[in-house]
């Protein structure tokens, strides 16, 4: 089976529908959706909608558990309080409840799928010492893709040592684990501003895939928005 793994879409209706049009040409028979359907971008109820539409299972993102009223935005700055409670207040009632309805894992198949961690999905995993205590908790499964952080990178554990990479192509070893985060769709912070996700095939492979899209009409639609500038600004540089 062939996956398509994307995350942290953020309400960035361009970015998506780029990734989605790549997807839709390599052959993939299935995607799945780490979570931050919404949050920071223009586009909420679209982003929602097209998930929705294509019937991609999802996780629960914390943006998402904000925007739908599950929680308050307690522990968020300031810029991403203000885009989540407007966010909130653009969604249609029926994207809400989706939002609210998502799960906070997903196992499919042979792999697991989080928004920040197994233990928790607010958790940031960005060390191998974050990602060590995860692996205890995969059982059988070798794979966990996880998002959050917006970064593509790789955690492999064997030998009871946990390696950090950033790869471009994967070949799944046996005997290892693999904490695979797929980077963002929409508001990538690893300095490369192109859209991110994997492809993944069961049988082995992991492929990061990288994605030009429309960042300009996402940056005016933001600003159109009355949103924090630094949140259209930053998608020029990926940070």
């Amino acid at each position: 089976m062939k996956y398509a793994i994307i995350s942290d879409i953020h309400s960035n209706l361009e970015a998506l529908c780029s990734v989605l049009d790549v997807i839709d040409s390599e052959g993939v028979e299935r995607i799945i959706c780490l979570g931050d359907i919404v949050g920071y971008g223009a586009d909420p109820n679209r982003c929602v909608e097209i998930i929705k539409e294509r019937n991609i299972p999802s996780v629960l993102g914390n943006h998402d558990a904000v925007a739908c009223g599950i929680y308050e935005p307690m522990l968020f700055n300031d810029m991403a309080t203000h885009a989540a409670l407007w966010t909130r207040n653009e969604l249609h009632p029926e994207n809400r409840l989706f939002l609210s309805e998502l799960p906070e894992k997903l196992t499919i198949d042979s792999f697991l799928a989080v928004h920040g961690a197994i233990s928790d999905p607010d958790k940031y995993i960005l060390s191998a010492y974050d990602a060590r205590p995860e692996f205890s908790i995969m059982g059988e499964k070798t794979v966990c893709f996880f998002g959050h952080t917006h970064v593509a990178v790789t955690y492999f554990y064997a030998n009871n040592r946990v390696d950090t990479f950033s790869p471009s192509f994967i070949a799944v070893e046996r005997g290892a684990k693999y904490l695979i985060n797929p980077g963002s769709v929409g508001q990538p912070r690893d300095r490369d501003p192109r859209a991110s996700f994997v492809i993944y095939d069961d049988e082995g492979t992991v492929e990061y895939r990288r994605v030009e899209y429309d960042i300009k009409t996402t940056q005016e639609k933001i600003l159109k928005t009355g949103l924090d500038r630094k949140l259209a600004e930053r998608l020029s540089y990926g940070i």
